[in-house]
């Protein structure tokens, strides 16, 4: 428990996110539709990359 606390809501609810979006994108590429599947797939490595920018510059002004 005191790991999400020291996550935060913000991060946990990001986390949660990438997961559907994975999600979904497996469903597109898997029901015929790649193009859309990859597309979509694209953002979750982009918003947690974001994720760990925001934790660095967090990190950085303390």
């Amino acid at each position: 428990m005191n790991f999400f606390k020291k996550l935060g809501t913000g991060y946990i609810l990001m986390l949660v996110l990438c997961a559907a979006i994975i999600i979904v994108a497996e469903y597109l590429f898997l029901s015929g539709e790649q193009m859309h599947g990859i597309f979509i797939g694209l953002w979750a490595p982009m918003l947690l990359g974001l994720l760990i920018l925001f934790k660095l510059v967090e990190n950085g002004n303390r």
